[in-house]
């Protein structure tokens, strides 16, 4: 039987969120794991777009449809918060990064910020991202078969180190790998069912995982604060607002462990989806290299990569079929309301992208690949102002999204001008959801050095 999470005050006129519990102590996470999807229509269908469930140890009010996602991450009322929301799952292994902070606070830091992200630097970053690409492609043995999911992984770290580090001089690529893995373990550990650091549980290597980055941050942080780099790292060191506002080493190292990772696992993410989806459709990706080759440089500005507008709809259809953050937390902070629904002061709330991403209310066919649904012909992304959020929306809406999409064209452009891929049609990839989502057989595809 469906439960109330919480009556209404008599005088409202506002309903109760009906849900369920699920199993004792796991909730629906497993569900969840296995079949995203499939546990959210079952809500959908039975619910509506407001209910709720329990997961990672709390109850949720899950919200669904791109109305409800609006309410919510607009926030006009201010009645919910990032940080209580995220720092249940997240909090010990990304805290005090952009994303857990709110109000005045936020809109400091994300002013100091937004200076790091202008045009200008945007276009330096590009400009050092292409010989740090062709020198890990080079690593690169085609085969049939090839995992390209740890293959870029590795790749947008070494991007992220690079671009927005400076490098990592002195490290190994052994201690790169175990950094790596300390970003894996903190991601993963945000939906432990244990949320306890018990020795072999996910909880526990994600505390260890942060310890880890901490101590490989602050080793570089003395050279940025001297020296004069032109990478995200330095800039954090030195950059001020108009008000002349800073960053302290403890804000530096928060948000160079958050950026790293959102930088560098979100990318992976989806440059393997369209890795995967060109790969099943040579036509797409002949009409990419096409207008790849058309620039006539391997190097292409920041400015050049706006003319890739194929691979612009490639990479918009893919954040749409896999978006790299399914579900966006917040929790109210008073009580408040969700599409006449009754949300109680500390409710934890969960927004879920993905599913609005696959209703067909908005998108015709929505599990079919269509890169064509983006053009300025359809554009069916404008039929509901929050249709497609894979950046979020409101004030925390992602600050990198313009770097992200620069990084995922230029590795795009290097990958079609170097390599031909297939991948067979009736592939579906295993996507493990117990974190950010990611192919669990490594995303095989059979690579080639392209000839001609």
């Amino acid at each position: 039987m469906p439960k109330v999470l919480a009556a209404p005050p008599p005088e409202s006129a506002l309903h109760p969120i009906s849900g369920n519990a699920g199993f004792p102590v796991i909730g629906h996470s497993l569900e969840y794991f296995r079949d995203p999807m499939g546990l959210l229509q079952s809500r959908w269908e039975r619910y509506g777009p407001v209910s709720w469930l329990s997961m990672a140890g709390k109850r949720w009010v899950t919200v669904l449809g791109p109305d409800g996602c609006q309410t919510v991450l607009q926030n006009k009322d201010r009645a919910f918060v990032n940080s209580d929301g995220w720092s249940v799952l997240i909090g010990p292994f990304f805290h005090r990064g952009l994303m857990l902070l709110d109000g005045d606070e936020h809109l400091a830091h994300r002013r100091i910020m937004q200076q790091a992200f202008t045009r200008d630097r945007l276009s330096r970053y590009t400009e050092a991202l292409h010989p740090a690409i062709d020198k890990g492609l080079d690593a690169w043995q085609p085969t049939p078969g090839f995992a390209a999911y740890p293959a870029l992984k590795e790749l947008t770290l070494d991007l992220a180190t690079s671009i927005f580090m400076g490098g990592a001089e002195g490290s190994t690529p052994q201690e790169m790998a175990e950094i790596n893995k300390a970003f894996i373990d903190c991601v993963q550990a945000a939906t432990s069912v244990v949320r306890y650091p018990l020795p072999g549980t996910r909880w526990k290597r994600g505390i260890d995982g942060r310890t880890r980055l901490e101590e490989f941050f602050r080793r570089y942080l003395p050279t940025r604060r001297a020296g004069a780099g032109d990478d995200l790292f330095s800039a954090l060191c030195h950059i001020e607002s108009e008000e002349g506002q800073r960053f302290s080493d403890d804000d530096v190292v928060n948000h160079m462990i958050f950026l790293l990772m959102a930088a560098h696992d979100t990318s992976t993410i989806t440059l393997s989806t369209m890795m995967q989806y060109l790969g099943q459709h040579p036509d797409w990706r002949e009409r990419c290299r096409r207008q790849s080759a058309a620039l006539g440089t391997s190097t292409p500005t920041y400015g050049q990569l706006d003319e890739l507008t194929d691979l612009d709809l490639v990479m918009k259809e893919c954040l749409r079929l896999v978006p790299p953050v399914p579900v966006v937390a917040r929790r109210a902070v008073e009580d408040t309301e969700v599409l006449g629904h009754y949300i109680p002061r500390g409710t934890y709330m969960s927004v879920v992208v993905h599913f609005t991403h696959h209703m067909p209310e908005y998108w015709p066919d929505p599990e079919r690949f269509d890169p064509e649904r983006f053009s300025p012909e359809r554009r069916e992304d404008k039929v509901h102002r929050f249709a497609w959020e894979p950046f979020g929306g409101g004030v925390h809406k992602c600050l990198g999204m313009h770097f992200a999409g620069a990084e995922i064209k230029a590795v795009m452009h290097h990958l079609l001008q170097r390599f031909d891929w297939q991948v067979s049609p009736g592939y579906v990839a295993p996507l493990n959801y117990t974190s950010l989502p990611f192919p669990s057989d490594g995303q095989p595809v059979d690579l080639y050095h392209r000839v001609g």
